[in-house]
């Protein structure tokens, strides 16, 4: 398992019945997690006194309950090359706050190759969400392509963005359909020398257009093999699909890129779990990188 352990402003104090107790930076949520079937005792003071707690609804989706917490605040990650990111939050629609905290260890992987690859680096970025994965690549030193089908998440991106002090960044924004932009790149014969792609389990385009990923997943990342320059460096795909796992990414990727050589391998990603020591599952991670 790949482990985001680096965090100094975010973590995972506690698990039980259904849920997770978060610092994020001075303030303590309660939030969702169908990861945790376990029911432990919460004997940490937090979980009757948060910050916030999204409490899920039987009828399906849930609604926020805020206990003196801002609409909107920042924390920071300290990249392995040295760069620091600092990202906006506020919590919004199906609890989320803007930010996927275990991605970070793809952060680290990924920003360390860029660095140390002694050229020139294009990384498109799809699904691309806030921004974590474009920031880190562009503070490594790419140039990235920025793609997510919501304007308002595309905007909330290049908030982080100025936050990171990346704005001057060679950062390309767009807001599109995914698979629709990556056959016009095809069209436009542009070329990329990283992929990474962080799907949703199920999602819509701007316009309506649907996305199941065990139906488009594989098609899609076929397709994204067109726009790879002759020596890319690495594709990047993540799942929070249980469906999907780590087997599935190895072998969905290995296929894929069969004829650029290099090597994949894929892990459970996760956040240790600062009460019990142990670790969080959130999902799986593919790795193809170039020998």
């Amino acid at each position: 398992m790949w482990i985001a352990d680096r965090w100094t402003d975010y973590e995972v104090l506690d698990t039980s019945d259904g849920e997770k107790l978060e610092r994020w930076g001075r303030y303590e949520l309660v939030r969702p997690d169908p990861q945790v079937i376990w029911d432990t005792p919460k004997t940490l003071p937090a979980w009757k006194h948060p910050n916030g707690h999204y409490h899920r609804s039987s009828r399906g989706g849930g609604e926020w309950e805020f206990f003196d917490l801002p609409d909107q605040w920042s924390i920071s990650y300290p990249l392995v090359t040295g760069s620091r990111l600092t990202f906006q939050l506020k919590p919004f629609s199906f609890k989320h706050t803007g930010l996927f905290p275990e991605q970070a260890v793809n952060w680290d992987w990924f920003a360390d190759k860029i660095s140390s690859c002694g050229r020139p680096v294009k990384v498109l970025n799809l699904f691309a969400y806030t921004g974590g994965a474009t920031l880190s690549a562009a503070a490594a030193g790419a140039s990235v392509t920025h793609v997510d089908a919501s304007k308002g998440m595309v905007g909330w991106a290049k908030e982080n963005a100025a936050s990171s002090q990346l704005s001057d960044a060679p950062i390309r924004w767009l807001v599109d359909d995914c698979v629709k932009f990556v056959e016009r790149e095809i069209r436009r014969g542009n070329q990329y020398d990283a992929i990474i792609m962080d799907p949703p389990s199920y999602g819509r385009g701007p316009k309506g257009e649907i996305w199941k990923i065990e139906e488009a997943i594989f098609p899609l990342i076929t397709l994204c093999t067109q726009l790879l320059s002759k020596e890319p460096l690495f594709f990047l795909v993540n799942s929070y699909t249980t469906g999907l796992q780590p087997a599935v990414l190895t072998y969905m990727l290995s296929t894929a890129m069969k004829s650029f050589g290099g090597h994949t391998r894929s892990e459970e990603i996760g956040l240790p779990v600062t009460s019990s020591g142990l670790v969080l599952p959130c999902g799986a991670s593919g790795r193809w990188e170039q020998d």
